[in-house]
């Protein structure tokens, strides 16, 4: 999957081939100011709504309406809370309810401002009101540029756990903004970068090889942060163009998600563990225990360890304040996952870096051992 790193100033898209709900991930810097311009050029005459949260209204949304209104483009902002906890049936209401407001109608385009919360919920949000509205994903965060906006899954959370309540809605655009970044909180870039590791982990060994070797680079905002976020796009479109709906490899990408999934939710969706936090320590746990299973030998388990510890992401549970349950409730969490099938257990294991498969109907008794060494 690995190409030539991009050059500074270079823009790339990335096609996702879906047929007639095909589209494209633009990714390079400066292109907020081309929203306008490209939503112009797809749905000529097309009104906006913008849903974004309260933080990035201070940051983006000017400059945002700006570009619409040089096109030509009617936008109407839609503001809620920062945080996961937006992502409630609540806000849902609030989101429909006030695009129904300013007549955002089936030949008019939503447009996703933020991070993964936000493309959720917005995105959830356009795909069953009026049965179906187009979306445009711009996110402005690491983790949203790699995963959350890409492959058309929209959710809110429910009190069983996260993500149970969704669809799948493709947007008709992304645009990556990788300029965006530069204003995000340290803690919020390396949430994200668990996730854009996590796209050499499951099968691209020579990418997190080079990740390990250059992630200061992507970290300063170099021309490596380009090209880290056009591999990881270009990995997600791969897969997500020959299994759409999750029925098979796909659910490779879930690699580190069952654990991390049922320790947010432990964590009572909050800030106390960012998603991508949560991902890196479902990683961790997951190479650990495929190491437990004897489905790897070998030291690739630490090595990733080592290298989240080095980028500033938790590596142990024992570490999180907000992790203090025991495995018995972590247990009742997993048992909600999405992965499940007539109460199996299906994980995400791996027999080395690059190497993840899906392994179903997993002892329940070996995780809870597992899981109850690891949280003391």
């Amino acid at each position: 999957m690995m190409n030539a790193p991009l050059r500074v100033g270079e823009t790339t898209t990335v096609p996702v081939a879906l047929g007639a709900r095909a589209y494209d991930i633009v990714i390079g810097r400066g292109l907020l100011v081309e929203l306008g311009k490209r939503i112009a050029t797809l749905k000529p005459g097309a009104a906006a709504a913008i849903v974004t949260d309260e933080t990035v209204v201070a940051r983006h949304l000017e400059a945002a309406e700006a570009a619409l209104a040089a096109a030509g483009i009617r936008a109407t902002p839609i503001i809620v809370p920062a945080g996961e906890a937006t992502k409630s049936w609540r806000m849902l209401e609030h989101v429909c309810d006030r695009l129904l407001e300013a007549r955002i109608e089936r030949n008019d385009v939503v447009i996703a401002l933020g991070g993964g919360v936000i493309g959720d919920l917005a995105g959830f949000a356009a795909a069953i009101l009026r049965r179906g509205l187009d979306i445009v994903q711009v996110p402005t965060t690491l983790l949203a540029q790699v995963d959350s906006s890409v492959g058309g899954k929209t959710a809110i959370n429910a009190k069983h756990g996260k993500n149970l309540v969704g669809a799948f809605h493709q947007p008709i655009l992304v645009i990556a903004d990788t300029a965006l970044l530069d204003t995000l909180p340290t803690r919020e870039f390396c949430a994200g970068y668990a996730e854009l590791a996590k796209f050499g982990l499951l099968g691209d060994a020579g990418f997190f090889a080079w990740l390990e070797a250059n992630w200061q680079d992507v970290f300063a905002g170099a021309a490596a942060r380009e090209h880290a976020i056009a591999v990881a796009c270009r990995g997600k479109a791969w897969i997500v163009a020959r299994d759409e709906r999750e029925t098979g490899e796909r659910a490779l990408l879930n690699l580190g998600h069952t654990f991390g999934h049922a320790f947010e939710a432990a964590a009572g969706f909050s800030g106390k563990l960012l998603h991508g936090e949560a991902v890196a320590l479902g990683i961790v746990c997951a190479f650990e225990f495929s190491t437990r299973l004897g489905l790897m030998s070998g030291n690739d388990a630490g090595r990733v360890a080592h290298h989240f510890a080095a980028v500033g992401l938790p590596t142990r549970l024992s570490d999180i304040p907000a992790l203090r349950t025991d495995a018995g409730t972590l247990m009742n969490l997993i048992a909600q996952d999405k992965k499940v099938t007539r109460g199996k257990l299906t994980f995400i294991l791996v027999r080395g870096i690059g190497e993840a498969f899906v392994a179903r109907d997993i002892d329940p008794a070996q995780v809870r051992a597992f899981l109850a060494e690891k949280l003391v």
